[in-house]
């Protein structure tokens, strides 16, 4: 039918709760501090720094800008924060490798202007009148930029390990507590050549230290407590520091996490990468960076085991998985494994965890050799509802009106079989109706038949529909096996028979149809959700489907079909942000080969006309009609194409606009008959669940007693 209807120095994050609370004020109502220090009002100014990046960072880390339009506080409580913004600002400098750099934020209060730290700030802000604004300026003096001076890898030193990062459970991404905002890296910031007012070493602290670790006092000193970690090229790649560059903090935790994922994914199951120590060198205007690095034992894959399992037959998870004991430890094997579990669709949530303590497999159950530590791995599964209702409805000018209901069970026998039956009322209204109809169909899903990725799928259907071009009452079963192959493709076959009624001009028949249709289909578009709007890559399919029209006059006939669309992002010519901007194509080629048009039944004949072939023109008016009437005949070769503008707006709103053309013809060969060509554009709205669509057509060479305009409801584009 038409419709189916901060980073902190060495090293803080630049506070992103912070810029959270930035995003959220707009659309929060300013509260107080709950005193009865009156309110005050203040207006915040950024200078800027002329470097986005370093800019992003100090928007982010000022609580007087994130705060100011969503909490309001008394002057005491102002010239806190106002107080607090020099550090918070000084770290959003230093993440970014400016430790020379210097903040200055000035206040004007009525007719004075003073600096943030004045003692008597508090007092000049209680004494403005009521509902006078206060005007803040945030300015920093970025100085040199430092660079990375010795990049040092050690072990832990064996009297007091460095604070480390843990090996964190497979799902878990890993995350060193400095990228935290609520913790306080256990790291050291020193500056040997850094000397006081009084002549003196000035040592700078970052963070706490636990009093049990024993920090150096220089690198150098740091990395004579431990053995030098000398790293594989691969580790070496994936750690990516380098002396001379940039001391950016983000740069700096990014490659103690990504060794940390190298070490792992080389089957170092309880490897763990400390927190940098850095060592400020302002004279040179560098930074030493020391990790504490321990591999610990490389290890395979222990028993797994499964909790949480309710309906769910483990045994079948169990054939699913493709993970298998004794294969090398490598966390993103683990994710894929888990991933493909909670694909199954019977799963609220699937999580995978490390179950330690290491084991020692004989040699026999390992498939690593040499390698005989294990690590148990545990799924364990929250299983989802088994059952759902939902509901179906949409309209078109041509179909008109069509309403139903579905009942899934989504894990019938316990090896996520799945049970859809579903009843739906169709032909309320529409140009190419000629009364109400039916489609009732019960659809049952056995996954991994036979073998894993193998699908087996059964449909029992019973039909009527009552449309100008023929009436038709069926029923009809179907059963075929589909497996994909490879990353895009996916191929199905199987087998169908129909047993059906058509009435076409006054003329009742029936058929008996046996198929055996070949299917393949491919999709790179890469949407997890088939209803969203695809903004790149290409969409295929082809069928053959040989068959035999029994009764009536015995005839045997192929149908052949192709179908390909294809999506062009404007961002790629520089005119759009990614997504905004999208130029969709399709293209439809069909041809009934081995019998001409009266020799086949009716409903096995090409049409056109519709949302899937030419909008503009009603369900199944495209093509030959009979006499000067609005009767479609059909006919055995068809080719149609679309080039669709899609563009999205602000507030979820989109448009769309369209022209499609295509024709049907007698013969076998696609490109005869009469070419119609319509056009017109739309709506979208996009929720959650994909974009709700509104859109008009209108023919551009209508034909006798054709439709003057078409409008289609649905949710999800056309194609």
């Amino acid at each position: 039918m038409s419709c189916i209807l901060g980073i902190v120095t060495v090293f803080c994050a630049p506070l992103p709760a912070e810029a959270k609370a930035s995003k959220a004020a707009a659309n929060t109502k300013p509260v107080t501090d709950g005193t009865s220090d009156p309110a005050i009002p203040y207006a915040v100014t950024l200078t800027p720094t002329k470097q986005a990046d370093l800019d992003a960072a100090i928007a982010a880390s000022s609580q007087l800008k994130s705060l100011q339009t969503s909490h309001t506080v008394g002057a005491y409580a102002l010239a806190g924060r106002i107080r607090s913004d020099y550090d918070r600002v000084n770290s959003a400098l230093e993440s970014q490798g400016y430790y020379a750099g210097s903040v200055k934020i000035s206040v004007k209060a009525g007719a004075r202007t003073v600096d943030g730290r004045d003692p008597s700030l508090p007092d000049i802000l209680k004494a403005l009148g009521k509902n006078q604004k206060v005007a803040i300026t945030i300015s920093a003096t970025i100085g040199p930029r430092f660079s990375l001076g010795n990049v040092a890898l050690t072990t832990p030193p064996q009297e007091a390990p460095a604070a480390s990062v843990a090996a964190p459970a497979p799902t878990t991404p890993t995350v060193s507590a400095m990228s935290q905002p609520a913790l306080k890296a256990p790291v050291v910031k020193t500056s040997a050549a850094k000397t006081s007012a009084s002549g003196t070493p000035d040592q700078k602290t970052a963070s706490p230290t636990p009093a049990t670790t024993t920090v150096a006092a220089t690198s150098e000193q740091a990395i004579a407590q431990a053995q030098p970690v000398t790293l594989l090229p691969e580790e070496r790649k994936a750690f990516g520091l380098t002396s001379g560059q940039p001391a950016v903090a983000a740069d700096v935790l990014a490659a103690q996490n990504s060794l940390l994922n190298q070490l792992q994914e080389e089957g170092y199951a309880t490897a763990s990468v400390s927190t940098p120590l850095a060592y400020l060198k302002p004279q040179t205007h560098t930074l030493d960076i020391v990790f504490r690095v321990n591999r610990g034992p490389k290890v395979v894959i222990g028993p797994i085991s499964m909790t949480g399992l309710v309906h769910t037959r483990q045994r079948y998870l169990m054939n699913r998985l493709e993970l298998k004991e004794g294969e090398l430890y490598r966390p993103s094997r683990i994710e894929a494994a888990r991933q493909d579990l909670a694909s199954t669709g019977v799963f609220a949530s699937v999580q995978v965890r490390n179950a330690p303590p290491i084991i020692t497999l004989p040699p026999s159950r390992t498939l690593m050799p040499g390698i005989l530590q294990a690590m148990p791995i545990e799924f364990g599964f929250k299983e989802a509802k088994r059952r759902t209702l939902s509901a179906e409805i949409g309209y078109s000018t041509d179909l008109g009106g069509r309403v139903g209901v579905s009942w899934t069970h989504h894990n019938l026998l316990g090896n996520a079989e799945q049970l859809r039956l579903t009843a739906l009322i169709t032909g309320l209204g529409g140009s190419a109706q000629q009364g109400l109809g039916y489609d009732v169909y019960a659809d049952f899903m056995k996954p991994d038949f036979l073998s894993k990725g193998q699908n087996l799928s059964v449909r029992l259907e019973g039909i009527r529909q009552l449309l100008y071009s023929y009436h038709q009452t069926a029923i009809i079963g179907r059963a075929g096996l589909n497996r994909h192959v490879g990353k895009y493709w996916n191929i199905s076959g199987g087998v169908m028979g129909e047993q059906e009624q058509i009435q076409q001009f006054g003329d009742t028949r029936s058929y008996f149809i046996i198929a055996a249709p070949l299917n393949a289909t491919f999709d790179n578009t890469q949407l997890s959700n088939p209803i969203d709007p695809a903004t790149h890559g290409v969409r295929a399919s082809f069928s053959v489907t040989p068959s035999e029209s029994l009764e009536s006059g015995s005839s045997f006939f192929t149908l052949l079909s192709a179908q390909v669309s294809t999506y062009f992002d404007l961002k790629h010519l520089g005119i759009s942000r990614p997504g905004r901007s999208v130029i969709a194509v399709r293209g439809i080629v069909g041809s009934v080969q081995g019998a001409s048009t009266y020799q086949i039944p009716p409903d096995q004949r090409l049409y056109a006309g519709g949302p899937a072939t030419v909008r503009g023109f009603r369900y199944q008016g495209v093509g030959p009609q009979y006499g000067k009437t609005k009767y479609g005949i059909g006919g055995t070769s068809m080719d149609a194409g679309s080039v669709e503008f899609r563009q999205r707006l602000p507030m979820n709103l989109g448009f769309a606009g369209f022209v499609d053309a295509g024709q049907v013809g007698t013969g076998s060969r696609p490109g005869q008959g009469t070419l119609r060509v319509g056009y017109g554009g739309g709506v979208r709205y996009f929720t959650p669940i994909g974009p709700i669509r509104v859109d008009v057509a209108l023919p551009m060479n209508r034909p006798a007693y054709g439709d003057k305009w078409e409008l289609y409801f649905g949710l999800g584009e056309t194609f």
